[in-house]
């Protein structure tokens, strides 16, 4: 069985159509190099992508400081982001028009949540903005220099973790909304601790999965507008990992 990355941005079923796609243009007698996928290209777009989440969110940041409530934007940006995901995960082609306002709306959502944990604990933020960059950097070098290796047995190992965890995620979710059940995650138990770390982990590893992913599609020369597509993956990664930094730090805060 042959596993990819999870994130639903980087998966098999939608790297293997735009393959498809690409290789019929390439059946074209004059083909237009400019319109193929790169690595220098994702990577640029991811960067554009960032710039926009962090300027989404610096503006949040700032409003929420001088008396607006962070919840409205920040539940806003959540459901629009979520809804722009889903979009692209089915047509990808649209990616260079979904991807920066997903990046826009997660920022909303980003810069809200950011600053009630900032007024809870402060400087936490800046503590997970850390913990993240550091963490890509590392996983970046650690893939680059082959270091770690991206193998089918790595990829079924991240993906099968993953798959538990957003399942947990779901059923602990659906049960505290209709019983007084309290997950084991919430809290600052070592236990709950424990699962932040494991959580961690396995959105550091599933960045591994990202990076190979875009690198064999610049490989596999895909349609250009996947550079959209893969950069928009990797930012919904980050964001992942940042969150789950931050839940962790205020556990670690809150027992001081």
């Amino acid at each position: 069985m042959s596993f990819n990355s999870k994130n639903p941005f980087l998966n098999n079923n939608t790297f293997s159509t735009a393959v498809s796609k690409n290789e019929q243009v390439h059946q074209a007698t004059v083909i237009d190099y400019n319109q193929e996928m790169t690595l220098s290209g994702t990577i640029n777009k991811s960067l554009i992508l960032f710039l926009l989440l962090t300027a989404s969110a610096t503006v949040i940041w700032w409003l929420t400081f001088n008396g607006m409530n962070p919840l409205v934007p920040a539940i806003g940006g959540a459901v629009v982001g979520l809804v722009l995901v889903l979009i692209a995960a089915f047509k990808p082609q649209y990616s260079p028009y979904l991807a920066p306002g997903y990046a826009l709306f997660e920022g909303l959502f980003i810069g809200g949540i950011s600053a009630i944990f900032e007024a809870m604990y402060p400087g936490i933020v800046i503590q997970a903005v850390g913990a993240t960059f550091v963490t890509f950097m590392v996983c970046l070098g650690l893939y680059k220099y082959k270091i770690v290796k991206v193998t089918e047995q790595f990829k079924s190992v991240v993906v099968a973790a993953t798959l538990a965890i957003a399942t947990y995620y779901l059923i602990s979710w659906v049960f505290s909304m209709f019983t007084s059940f309290v997950p084991v995650h919430y809290g600052n138990s070592l236990m709950s601790i424990g699962i932040s770390i494991f959580v961690i982990v396995i959105a550091a590893l599933n960045l591994f999965l990202d990076f190979d992913r875009i690198e064999k599609g610049a490989e596999q020369k895909m349609p250009k507008y996947m550079e959209w597509y893969g950069a928009m993956g990797l930012i919904i990664t980050l964001v992942w990992l940042y969150i789950e930094f931050l839940r962790l730090l205020s556990k670690l805060n809150s027992k001081n």
